[in-house]
């Protein structure tokens, strides 16, 4: 991933409704979920979500599979694995880091000491 394909995917994320429905499709796993389970989890009116998922699948963060009446809506790991690897591509001057949950492994602060 380069900084043009992070833009649109982060773009998608910095919304509060579209960021809960991407942890909430992360959280279900390969299965995903149909958009009626999305729309009652989340107290989304159904043409909210919509627009929310319509931006999602344009950014490539979800991706949707008929089954039956339903629609079956998914998180793209390989889209978040991407942008993960891009955000932290630098990360500790290009040392390696441990990020597995714990602060990186150079030591580095959300904020810089003076």
């Amino acid at each position: 991933m380069n900084t043009a394909q992070a833009v649109p995917v982060l773009a998608a994320l910095a919304q509060a409704s579209r960021l809960d429905l991407f942890r909430l499709l992360v959280q279900a796993g390969p299965q995903g979920l149909a958009a009626g389970t999305l729309s009652t989890a989340l107290q989304v009116s159904p043409s909210a979500l919509s627009f929310h998922l319509k931006e999602m699948l344009h950014a490539g963060l979800v991706t949707a599979t008929p089954q039956g009446r339903f629609v079956i809506y998914r998180a793209n790991y390989a889209v978040m694995n991407a942008l993960l690897v891009f955000l932290t591509e630098n990360c500790c001057q290009g040392a390696d880091c441990d990020l597995g949950g714990m602060p990186p492994a150079c030591g580095a602060t959300a904020t810089p000491e003076p």
